[in-house]
């Protein structure tokens, strides 16, 4: 199955709204940089159907490079907020001076349950690793997340 695949200068024609994010990890790397990773599901195209809309979804995994100064602020704690996957309303990303070098400032925004994810990073990389659904739902169900 043949995989996509987009990187940082893709960036302005990506959009991540409405995607789920099923888990993330940090990894260490050097000199107190690291690595964020999340699983997610990635919206392909959005299809209006009649009055209502279907979605070409794919499971994908983004990964941010070289990340510092993560911030992660999420409330589950809503009485309506059951536990599960988040869902974005999009990724910005602005350039902020620093004393030594103009950092690239990253922030995720969480549209349920409330939050953002905040760091800076030099960039991205995102690919699809299962097939991709039509669905009518913005998010895969479990049994849809396989890499056949």
């Amino acid at each position: 199955m043949p995989t996509r695949q987009w990187s940082t200068t893709d960036f302005e024609q990506m959009s991540w709204h409405d995607c789920h994010v099923h888990g993330f990890r940090v990894t260490e790397g050097e000199h107190g940089a690291g690595e964020i990773e999340f699983d997610l599901d990635y919206i392909l195209e959005w299809r209006c159907k009649g009055e209502g809309y279907s979605f070409l979804v794919a499971p994908a995994t983004l990964r941010f490079h070289q990340v510092t100064d993560l911030r992660i602020a999420i409330d589950w704690s809503a009485p309506i907020a059951a536990l599960g996957p988040f869902s974005l309303a999009g990724i910005e990303r602005r350039s902020e001076p620093r004393p030594l070098h103009t950092a690239a400032v990253w922030v995720l925004q969480i549209n349920w349950p409330e939050g953002n994810i905040q760091f800076e990073s030099t960039g991205f990389t995102q690919c699809t690793w299962g097939r991709e659904v039509l669905s009518m739902q913005q998010g895969l169900a479990p049994s849809e997340r396989s890499a056949a």
